[in-house]
């Protein structure tokens, strides 16, 4: 390494060293969280984990970086201070993932392009740039990134973008990210102070902000002005105010984020943000949230997590998300707060979160369905399926025990062949035998009638004169008569 390298290395290890990270473990926010998958839960990809002064692992399963969401025009990352304070310098650990830095890293497209704002206000716009990426390449950005920036502000502001319609070099990834695994800002942790200790006071001492390098003042305490504010103000406007009326002292220009009112003295209720119009999300107890960044200082309620505590748990439920759902029917995710399955439990389970199994001898939807009874050990079946456990009783099988042996069913089909067999020969005798009696029932039916007819004739013969007589009759008559001469 040249001598000039080996200065410059040293030279930010100095001020490393001698300025304090104002950033650390303060209240960050990234505008597109990286959604909780099971493979990577929310914790290892939040906001905070760029300020949380760990750096020694830079994948994203390494727990130490913040990931934002895919697929995005633009990429907003923040850290609040708390207040104005004096910075000299930043440094960024990008996501490396832990593997050689460069054109082949996959990662390095993504950080190119970002700019560095400094604001006292959540607005980029109400700052100033501290840095803006123009000309770094897949091949010359450094995956650790340093820049000088003296200048006084609350917020420092991470940013990207992607616009459409926009022609980028052909290094620059397709979407906009914030993968920080850290950002450092050094400076003075107390307003009023210059010099590489932070301990030389600021010389005129109506300044309130100086240049950390020089001691020149930046600007003056509330209640005087000028360029060594030297002269004093009859009243002083509101250090919450953005610039207000030297008449009145009523805020012309506004309120920092978190205050509202003429004069910018009342804090958000309930709300936070430029103009108060951001609500909070759902803090622990009802609490309410940071009146300027919308931060949950006691946590999230039940089934909600993020800085600012605005996200439903994702198939988890309870305080922290730390339950993961029960057996809901078709996968459905369950109520994010009580962890109740709105549409009902999968078969074999019971309960409003579905993690309990059937009563024992029961199974299926809703744990309608009784076991076997044929179940080795009596009605002991899966609470699901309901597949015996232990087996059948002796003379059936099956996975639920309903199906006779094959042995026994050998047997019971030739009985029940046999047992068909009789029943159809009981048939046919029977039938023989009613046909047999109607028979005989119509034979005799038939000599009765025939014994009637006869005992009918009988009578008819005695009525009715013989003929011969007849005949022997009209003979007589014939002797006698005339007419009888001419017949013969």
């Amino acid at each position: 390494m040249s001598s000039a390298g080996l200065y410059v290395c040293f030279g930010l290890l100095s001020m490393s060293s001698a300025y304090e990270n104002i950033a650390l473990n303060k209240s960050s926010y990234q505008q597109y969280p990286y959604p909780e998958i099971p493979a990577l839960p929310s914790f290892l990809t939040e906001a905070h984990n760029a300020v949380d002064g760990l750096k020694s692992n830079l994948s994203v399963f390494g727990g130490q970086c913040a990931q934002s969401g895919n697929n995005q025009q633009n990429a907003t990352w923040w850290v609040n201070l708390t207040s104005v304070l004096s910075i000299h310098h930043i440094t960024i650990y990008y996501r490396t993932e832990n593997r050689q830095w460069g054109p082949t890293n996959g990662y390095t497209g993504r950080f190119l392009g970002f700019s560095l704002y400094i604001s006292n206000s959540t607005n980029k716009s109400d700052g100033v740039v501290c840095f803006k990426d123009i000309s770094y390449t897949e091949s010359t950005i450094p995956a650790v990134f340093n820049t000088t920036c003296p200048v006084h502000g609350q917020y420092v502001i991470y940013f990207n973008e992607r616009s459409q319609g926009v022609t980028y070099p052909d290094d620059y990834s397709t979407y906009a990210f914030n993968e920080l695994c850290e950002l450092e800002v050094f400076g003075c942790p107390i307003p009023g102070y210059y010099g590489i200790t932070c301990s030389i006071p600021c010389p005129d001492p109506n300044c309130r902000y100086c240049h950390i390098e020089t001691g020149a003042c930046q600007g003056c305490k509330p209640g005087t002005r000028g360029h060594r504010c030297e002269i004093d103000c009859v009243n002083s406007c509101n250090n919450t105010c953005k610039g207000c009326n030297t008449v009145n002292g009523v805020c012309d220009t506004g309120c920092y984020p978190g205050w509202k009112g003429k004069y910018c003295h009342e804090e958000c209720d309930k709300t936070y943000g430029p103009g108060c119009t951001e609500t909070c999300g759902h803090c622990f107890d009802s609490k309410p949230c940071h009146h300027i960044n919308g931060s949950c200082v006691n946590g999230c309620a039940s089934g909600f997590l993020g800085d600012a505590c605005m996200k439903a748990c994702d198939n988890a439920y309870g305080l922290g998300c730390r339950e993961p759902c029960g057996n809901c029917l078709d996968s459905k995710p369950c109520d994010h707060t009580n962890g109740s399955c709105l549409n009902g439990c999968a078969a074999g389970f019971k309960g409003d979160t579905c993690k309990e199994v059937c009563d024992s001898g029961y199974y299926g939807m809703k744990c309608l369905q009784e076991c076997s009874s044929f179940c080795k050990l009596s009605k002991s079946c899966h609470h699901v399926s309901g597949h015996c456990k232990d087996g059948c009783k002796n003379g059936w099988q099956g996975m639920d025990c309903l199906e006779v042996e094959s042995e026994k069913q050998s047997f019971y089909g030739v009985l029940g062949v046999l047992c068909g067999s009789l029943l159809l020969n009981g048939i046919f005798i029977a039938y023989i035998i009613i046909l047999r009696k109607s028979r005989n029932r119509r034979s005799k039916q038939h000599h009765t009638n025939t014994k009637t007819l006869n005992t009918i004739a009988v009578e008819h013969d005695k009525n009715v004169p013989n003929v011969n007589d007849g005949y022997q009759e009209l003979g007589e008559i014939g002797k006698n008569d005339t007419t009888y001469d001419v017949l013969q």
